[in-house]
């Protein structure tokens, strides 16, 4: 397995019409995300990277919504490298990080961020594209490699998962979507029949993959110290005592 740290040159998305069929894939990923965004409470909401920013997160009830990028769009709030959070620890409830992973040089240290910055408790919803899939295997194809979304690096939701549960993260769902190439100029209406198929029996070849993560609590069991026990003198043979004896004089 090769290692996560990059330093590979390619284009970088920053808006999803980069991608192609990039609607398609937003359109998907919010559909998903309207599910748990209602189940999350608090008081703050982090957007990491600009597709993060642009998606719709209208239906969560967390009033704060801070757009963290390196690049100074429209909807960015603040401008600041998303491996290098300029929050306090534990300061924010959910994080949201879509399809950032691949296109970063150290991905371990984005996951290390964003679990600094969460809460005990705090939410934290992934997205990325899967290696296995038709749109991993498009990758093959040649010159594919410095085009979008083939010019990063797919990691396998299988992998994703154990950096989240070394940092101590819960996995609360796994979803996968997108049965579709991804091949720009064609026609995903055409593959209708197909998607159908692949969405009933081979579940786990979607092309992209949404994570949803808990941040573990771990509780601390306080042990008493054993120097302020005194222990109790117990006879060796039950049913035994101590008997004193007189000595006899001649």
């Amino acid at each position: 397995m090769k290692p996560a740290l990059s330093f590979r040159s390619g284009p970088k998305p920053l808006t999803w019409s980069d991608f192609p069929h990039g609607d398609y894939i937003k359109v998907g990923l919010e559909r998903r995300m309207k599910a748990w965004l209602p189940r999350m409470f608090g008081y703050h909401l982090l957007k990491l990277g600009s597709l993060s920013g642009q998606l719709d997160t209208s239906k969560c009830v967390i009033p704060h919504q801070v757009n963290v990028s390196p690049n100074q769009c429209k909807k960015t709030s603040v401008v600041a490298e998303i491996d290098e959070l300029p929050f306090s620890e534990h300061s924010v409830d959910v994080c949201v990080l879509t399809h950032s992973l691949e296109y970063e040089s150290d991905p371990h240290h984005i996951l290390r961020e964003a679990h600094r910055t969460l809460i005990p408790g705090g939410y934290l919803i992934i997205s990325g594209f899967n290696p296995f899939s038709l749109c991993g295997l498009a990758n093959l194809l040649p010159f594919s490699s410095q085009k979008l979304p083939w010019s990063g690096r797919f990691f396998t939701p299988a992998r994703v998962k154990d950096w989240l549960d070394l940092l101590g993260f819960e996995i609360i769902s796994d979803e996968r979507f997108v049965y579709a190439s991804l091949a720009r100029g064609s026609r995903l209406s055409r593959f209708a029949p197909w998607r159908r198929f692949c969405r009933h029996y081979l579940k786990p070849m979607g092309s992209c993959y949404m994570l949803v993560a808990r941040k573990r609590v771990a509780p601390l069991t306080p042990i008493k110290p054993k120097w302020h026990a005194r222990p109790k003198w117990a006879p060796a043979v039950k049913n035994a005592g101590l008997r004193q004896t007189r000595g006899k004089s001649n």
